[in-house]
């Protein structure tokens, strides 16, 4: 018997906080997704995180941590094979939506947690808002140097 390795696409998804608020685009299935993209050939993955948020909200994201890699599955095949990453952009940026989406819209994670969209994605957004929460107590409990 021989094996056969299994091929996956691959997109690199960012959770992209802003303002304390949540970047999403909805997709032609009317779900709430991550901005992101397919990896090209050759490309780190933090390199198409942010050339992908960037042609799809014009936003300049920069990755911070990965998050959660997953397996998407929409329909029969293996899937595609999801990376996502925490990101952070500026809040003096417009938002700008791709020819690629129906519509972009920044949520709070609460309500992010009500929209229609994969687990995975939702698990992401969970995952970068707490550590994000976390950074903030710890800078919070730092003593202040004295003036």
């Amino acid at each position: 018997m021989t094996y056969t390795p299994v091929r996956f696409s691959v997109s690199v998804k960012g959770v992209v906080v802003r303002d304390s608020r949540i970047v999403l685009v909805m997709n032609e299935r009317d779900e709430w997704e991550l901005p992101g993209g397919r990896l090209e050939v050759n490309e780190e993955p933090e390199t198409c995180v942010v050339r992908e948020i960037a042609e799809e909200t014009g936003l300049i994201a920069k990755p911070v941590r990965i998050l959660d890699p997953w397996i998407h599955r929409i329909g029969e095949g293996p899937g595609v094979l999801i990376l996502t990453y925490g990101c952070v952009a500026p809040s003096d940026s417009a938002l700008v939506l791709s020819d690629e989406h129906q519509r972009i819209g920044m949520f709070t994670e609460q309500e992010a947690m009500t929209l229609l969209m994969p687990d995975g994605y939702q698990r992401s957004i969970t995952a970068w808002c707490a550590l994000l929460k976390a950074d903030r107590r710890d800078l919070e409990q730092r003593p202040q140097p004295a003036r």
